[in-house]
């Protein structure tokens, strides 16, 4: 593939990268909101404690409106399987085609009619329908997850399929293909970073009022539990679940992993690259700081394992962009560092009974939740730039899978229109979403959300 301007199959995927990175934007967040809000309806029937039940009505606003906006977002990206790759379709449509029907079907239909249930029938169900309906949208959200994560974990290990007369791709084995190993790895860990997107959220919205010294009580709600989960949560994605994604790709993608830490030439004790800059003409990694041995024992358990370079792979079966590959990685390990640091920082100082009077702390946490979007987006643009240059790893090439009857021009065109558009809805959801952040959780029960508590 030519990476110009003026190569169609560039601009296709650029134009479903720009969809699908701002689509994920929201079901990150639904998905990790989903079980606070189970937890929230839990712990109100079994206390009667009412500012549990003010938390989960509040946060399923919140959730409503990225639920719409993700609903909005996610349609176009159906249709591009079609417009922009439709080559891509006709060869795996029948077996994508099944796992996206059952999203449809099993998860969104489920989450979608409970999420009206949970949002405006509580007076209407009683406390414990409504704690089932929240129950119903959680599992409905996090199935939906699965359901798109098993297509994309065949598109980067397939299994359980045939190849058919007419050339295409058909479904041999059910079983396979639904507990495909790298599914279940890869949902452990992305389902993981979902609550770390959730966990800061709801901590940041803590921060902000305890800063501002208004809703006391649920700035206390947001600022426990968002802590406590972002912690766990933190140290899952990190391991075990993002160790067995490592050697997972370690196992079948290794040209990738060669990528992912700009080795070049395979060797034993390989290190895990701390700092470096990946030079591809000269085929080297500058400036290197790395932990000896850290990348066998990682990829493969022992420190002696032998780890392969890319040159031992032919180049057209590089990744296409070596240094993005890298970089992304090495950031969304960064990332993933420090938020373990800030949430065993913020529960430190909960456990001390001194979260809430650490002006310094609230004003991290509160800027903190920006970045584990960043660090899910850096993950995604790893596994999807990695495993090219194949669509399907090892059976179907990118620049295969692209429509030819849609040029560039065609493309770039609908692209500014998705900018555009997109720009509009991120607009109207901000507005929204800081609406009902200043009306506050407590607005229906008559305190005022600018009103402050005195000091």
């Amino acid at each position: 593939m030519e990476n110009t301007f003026t190569d169609p199959a560039l601009w296709h995927r650029i134009h479903f990268g720009f969809t699908i990175t701002y689509h994920y934007l929201f079901p990150q967040l639904t998905m990790g909101l989903a079980w606070f809000m189970v937890y929230w309806k839990w712990r109100a029937l079994r206390t009667g404690d009412e500012k549990y039940n003010r938390a989960a009505r509040f946060w399923a606003k919140i959730f409503g409106l990225n639920f719409a906006v993700g609903v909005v977002t996610g349609i176009p990206m159906e249709f591009q399987f079609g417009t922009n790759w439709a080559a891509f379709s006709r060869y795996s449509g029948a077996i994508i085609g099944q796992t996206l029907a059952m999203e449809g079907m099993f998860a969104f239909f489920l989450e979608s009619a409970f999420i009206g249930a949970f949002i405006w029938g509580e007076k209407r169900l009683g406390p414990r329908t409504h704690f089932l309906t929240a129950v119903c949208v959680a599992t409905g959200s996090w199935l939906s997850g699965f359901f798109i994560l098993v297509t994309n974990a065949f598109m980067q290990h397939p299994v359980g399929y045939a190849l058919a007369p007419n050339g295409t791709l058909e479904l041999v084995d059910v079983g396979a293909f639904l507990l495909n190993p790298w599914a279940l790895v890869q949902y452990a860990h992305n389902q993981c970073a979902a609550l770390v997107t959730g966990s800061f959220v709801i901590s940041a919205l803590g921060a902000f009022y305890a800063l501002r010294r208004i809703h006391p009580e649920q700035a206390n709600v947001y600022l426990k539990t968002g802590t406590l989960v972002g912690l766990v949560a933190s140290l899952l994605v990190a391991f075990p679940t993002g160790d067995s994604q490592a050697k997972m790709v370690g196992a079948y993608q290794p040209a990738t992993l060669a990528s992912m830490e700009g080795l070049f030439h395979g060797e034993r004790l390989a290190d895990v690259s701390m700092i470096g800059q990946p030079n591809v003409s000269q085929q080297r990694l500058e400036n290197p700081i790395g932990l000896p041995g850290a990348l066998s024992f990682l990829a493969y358990g022992t420190f002696q394992s032998y780890v392969r370079g890319l040159d031992e792979f032919p180049k057209d079966e590089w990744p296409d962009n070596i240094e993005l590959v890298y970089y992304a990685f090495h950031l969304m390990i960064t990332l993933g560092t420090i938020f373990i640091l800030i949430m065993a920082w913020a529960n430190w100082k909960r456990w001390r009974g001194r979260l809430e009077s650490s002006t310094a702390l609230l004003w991290v946490l509160m800027l903190a939740f920006p970045f584990p979007y960043i660090a899910t987006s850096l993950g995604w643009m790893t596994a999807e730039m990695g495993r090219q240059p194949w669509l399907i790893h090892g059976l179907f090439r990118t620049n295969n899978g692209y429509s030819q009857v849609v040029s560039s021009g065609d493309t770039i065109f609908t692209l500014i229109g998705f900018v555009g558009l997109y720009f509009v809805l991120g607009l109207l959801f901000l507005y929204l979403t800081g609406r009902e952040i200043y009306k506050g959780p407590d607005s229906a029960h008559g305190v005022p959300s600018h009103q402050e508590v005195p000091v």
